[in-house]
């Protein structure tokens, strides 16, 4: 039952207009420097009638430029595109810049003013256009045992002419870079140039710097500190991975009112200096002497002659790259909860929140007085918990100057983070919260996405995802952030790329980090972490679900944003992956044997046997073998490769018939009878139409069975929900989501968590750590199931590439008296919600200009296509519940009961009693053989701890319970 025809709201009249113009996948306004001649546009129509659909654009330079083009028009079917156009004008050459305007016709023939300018400027597009070399203070040092020394100084002295118009400063370096031009800092960007990967590509970034010269001399510096070129990385002490020197590249481009042009680039003219910033790690924090420092040394005027020349490295021996998405920026400051004095020492800092970044205190002293700050993510018996950190450090350190006028001193690291809620400041007589603030470090990636809910946990889970994400998206999409590891975990990234690409606009970062997983790809094999650093010198090791990023990741980044280029990009490293895999199997197209890390952190594995899960590795791996070979073939069809289409859709059908044949009986049980299997087999189609029911039913009695905790580890947790709610189990589904016993998604919350954990009880319920060498407290991985609180408990999902058509399909459940999604779509911003009121149920869609939207009611009726605008439905709120909880009776089997959140626990807390299980999950275990009894007489027959029945007693008592 339905409303009839949907309303609407009152129809928009304003006239329409672009707004938000923007090339690749930079953000409006960053176009600097990108590394194309033809760099794709796209655009927002804001403003528009209801139903408005746009026919035609066109392009222009900006009216003023003076290379002013007449317009170029796109009309016919291509003229309805908004998203990720092809560059129509001239292709741009090196360093050149240009103003470009949009301006589109609707189909009413109406065309809307030209878009406000948007300037967009190439980057260096050859090799040639490079006259920068590699320069060093470091002496050579022995393989992986860099020379230790203090962060060094360089500088050189220029001499600019008067009518400069135009100046650009290309960077990078090996190691990191912080620049200055007379005395200021260079951009916002932090650790820069990032983390790619280092043997095969160095990206640089540009800067406009035209308002830091001024005619006549001027001074360009730098400090370079270790990095991940030259620091530690991973676990054992390992060092210098990439190189034992660090050093910079930096080429200054002006530009003349009379048209000359001049460069001035890093060469033997520089000289170098110790800095007062004596030692510095990602990994062990950093140690500086503000005795030493002297910030003069990057002004004019300032006495060199000490110092000495750099060493010349020579070109670099990798190709330079632009940046195809934003830098790591600070953005934003976290004030400090709470200061209490130490257990142990000094003042402990509470933030309130786990974070990522750096610590920023205000401190008085006296010459020499020395500050140590040190970090954590938790507590343990009141002082710090750093055994999760294993060997990293997290320690800053800081030689006080003696400010003479008694001022405080502002302390902050430069070149390190940390992860952390806690911090422990050591040598000042006194700290108040006002005098420290943590300084929040990511990838600049502009927030996309917004859930809410009537359930207060719930919500702060998904904003624990999010913050997680924050913390964790930090140049490469990283496991942790706190502890000797901090890599581009492939499997991480892989499950969770779906929600990063609700949550935030990261089309641009997965690009960039997508060329690296390419790059470091051999044989087809891809690397567990990216970039590379785990693999030996025989190349990487294939594990599925991790080297399953190769195919996953550029699919979901097409699916989400609309690029079509990625996919054509990534297309030989897709199919290398696939190749590899098919290696693997053989001819019998089983992936067996070998190593996998399988359904990772399962939470009946050991604390020190993670990869010791329920699911078969082999079923796994086969199922992304299948999985692999589908996504390819999907990537084919995108790209119009017909034979290819065709090849790799029999490939897949042949390995899902091995599948079937070799772990799935013919009713539909999967081999190693767990969660995970079933969620893998039923989301990715790869059971015979009869077996999906039983294999349906089977995966619901799992989880009642469980108690509704969890149990299923990176592979299955990101699947479980969908596999539930697409076989009509949506009640299991939520019944599973808002459990809050351990394991859960919801128990790290109970336990005042702030960020997703790396396990299901990184933290025990009695406060304790877990005793697992691997305890992060900020791990992204299995907070992917906020996709399915956007997808399907909000019900806002892409229907079409780019979300160029909505999907609407709410399935609400679980209690919920509200819910709602909302998310910048590359059209514009879309929402979903709904809310009960009453005995109705309200749902309101908003639809941006541009696309349409398919909507599905809960109540099953036909799906209704509605274009942009606002859109309201309406249903009985009884009819909208289909995942509404069921009241149970006397005469319900075991099954039944289980599906009551209200009588369960009555029933559990009488078992409990009469010793059939210590908790909700043990009692449920016990009941598992009699789940098509009514409860009743099951309570007669099941087993206490002890082996003997409670009997007739505990049958009466639940008789009583249910019938009340």
């Amino acid at each position: 039952m339905t409303s009839d025809t949907p309303t609407t709201s009152a129809a928009t009249t304003g006239t329409p207009r672009v707004v938000d113009l923007r090339a690749e996948h930079h953000a409006p306004g960053e176009a600097l420097g990108v590394g194309e001649a033809a760099p794709r546009l796209s655009w927002r129509v804001e403003d528009a009638p209801d139903g408005w659909r746009q026919r035609r654009y066109e392009v222009r330079r900006a009216v003023g430029d003076a290379e002013a083009q007449e317009p170029v028009v796109v009309d016919g079917p291509a003229g309805a595109d908004q998203v990720l156009v092809p560059w129509p004008l001239v292709p741009l050459s090196s360093g050149e810049g240009v103003l470009v305007q949009v301006r589109v016709t609707g189909d009413d023939g109406r065309a809307t003013a030209w878009s406000a300018p948007e300037p967009v400027e190439a980057a260096l597009l050859a090799d040639e256009d490079w006259d920068a070399v590699l320069v060093t203070a470091d002496p050579e040092g022995s393989p992986g045992a860099p020379v230790p020394s203090p962060a060094p100084a360089l500088r050189r002295t220029l001499h600019v002419d008067d009518g400069l118009v135009r100046a650009r400063l290309r960077l990078t370096g090996h190691g990191l870079v912080e620049a200055w031009v007379n005395g200021q800092r260079v951009g916002d960007e932090e650790l820069a140039p990032g983390w790619t990967a280092y043997r095969s590509r160095l990206r640089y970034r540009t800067h406009d710097v035209t308002d830091l010269l001024e005619p006549g001399d001027n001074v360009l510096g730098a400090l370079l500190g270790n990095g991940w070129w030259r620091g530690r990385l991973t676990w054992g002490d390992r060092r210098a991975l990439y190189g034992t020197r660090r050093a910079l590249l930096a080429q200054l481009e002006l530009t003349y009112a009379d048209g000359r042009t001049e460069r001035v680039v890093t060469d033997g003219d520089w000289r170098w200096a110790p800095s007062h910033v004596l030692d510095d790690d990602l990994y062990d924090g950093e140690h500086v002497d503000l005795r030493r420092r002297d910030d003069a040394w990057a002004a004019a005027g300032f006495d060199d002659s000490g110092w000495e020349p750099v060493t010349v490295l020579g070109r670099s021996e990798v190709p330079l790259v632009a940046a195809d998405a934003p830098p790591v920026r600070a953005v934003r400051t976290v004030p400090a909860r709470s200061v209490e004095p130490s257990p142990e020492e000094g003042f402990l800092v509470d933030l309130g929140e786990n974070v990522v970044g750096r610590l920023r205190v205000r401190v008085r002293g006296a010459a020499g007085d020395r500050v140590v700050v040190r970090h954590a993510e938790v507590l343990e018996d009141g002082a710090l918990g750093v055994r999760p950190l294993r060997s990293a450090r997290a320690t800053d350190t800081y030689d006080l100057a003696g400010a003479a006028d008694g001022e405080p001193e502002v302390l902050e690291p430069r070149f390190t983070f940390h992860g952390f809620r806690y911090a422990e400041v050591r040598g000042v007589p006194d700290l108040r919260a006002e005098d420290v603030e943590a300084v929040v470090l990511t990838s600049d990636l502009p927030r996309t996405g917004e859930f809410s809910s009537s359930h207060e946990l719930l919500d702060t889970f998904h904003e624990n995802v999010r913050r997680g994400m924050q913390g964790n998206f930090l140049d490469v999409p990283t496991d942790c952030p706190q502890r000797d590891e901090r890599l581009g975990w492939t499997g991480d990234a892989q499950v969770f790329a779906p929600t990063a690409s609700f949550l935030a606009a990261s089309g641009g970062f997965w690009v960039s980090w997508l060329k690296d997983v390419a790059a470091d790809q051999v044989d087809g094999a891809v690397p567990f972490v990216v970039p590379d650093v785990l693999s030996d010198d025989d190349g990487p090791v294939p594990a599925a679900a991790w080297g399953d990023a190769a195919v996953v990741v550029p699919t979901v980044v097409h699916e989400r944003t609309g690029d079509v280029e990625v996919l054509r990009r990534q297309w030989p490293s897709m199919v290398a992956w696939a190749e590899r895999l098919l290696r693997e199997a053989g001819d019998d197209l089983l992936w067996t044997g070998g190593f996998q890390f399988g359904d990772w952190l399962d939470p009946t594995a050991p604390p020190d046997a993670p990869a010791a899960a329920q699911a078969d590795p082999d079923v796994v791996a086969t199922a992304h073998l299948a999985r692999a070979a589908r996504l390819v073939e999907r990537a084919a069809r995108v790209l119009g490769r017909t034979e290819d289409e065709a090849r790799w859709r029999a490939t897949a059908e042949r390995v899902e018939a091995a599948f079937v044949a070799e772990y799935v009986t013919p009713s539909g049980r999967v081999l190693s009878d767990c969660p995970t299997v079933y969620a893998v087999a039923l989301c990715w189609d790869l059971l015979p139409e009869g077996a999906r029911a039983h294999a349906a039913d089977r995966l619901a009695d799992l989880v009642r069975t469980a108690g509704f905790r969890i149990a299923t580890g990176f592979v299955g947790t990101p699947l479980v929900t969908d596999a539930l709610a697409t076989t009509g189990h949506v009640d299991v589904a939520y019944r599973l989501l808002l459990e809050q016993g351990c394991p859960s998604w919801l128990y790290p919350v109970t336990m005042g968590a702030t960020t997703v954990w790396e396990r299901w009880d990184s933290m025990l319920p009695d406060g304790s750590i877990n005793p697992g060498e691997m305890t992060s407290f900020n791990h992204y991985a299995l907070g992917a199931v906020a996709d399915w609180l956007h997808r399907t408990v909000a019900g806002l999902a892409p229907a079409e590439p780019g979300y160029r058509r909505l999907l609407v399909r709410p399935l609400p459940g679980g209690g919920l008296t509200r819910a709602a999604a909302r998310h910048v779509t590359p059209y514009g911003r879309a929402a979903v919600a709904w809310h009960v009121e009453g005995d109705r149920w309200h749902l309101e869609v908003v639809v941006p200009t541009g696309t349409t939207a398919e909507v599905h009611l809960p109540d099953g009726s036909a799906a209704q296509e509605v274009g942009s605008g606002t859109h309201r439905f309406e249903l009985p709120a009884d009819v909208a519940a289909v995942g509404g909880p069921a009241r149970a009776t006397t005469t319900s089997t075991t099954r039944e009961a289980m599906a009551d959140p209200e009588r369960w626990p009555e029933v559990v807390a009488a078992m409990v009693e009469a010793g059939v299980g210590r908790d909700d999950a043990e009692v449920a275990s016990m009941l598992g053989g009699f789940l098509d009894l009514p409860l009743v007489r099951a309570a007669r027959v099941v087993p206490s701890r002890g082996g003997t029945p409670p009997g007739e007693p505990l049958a009466r008592r639940v008789e009583a319970l249910l019938g009340a």
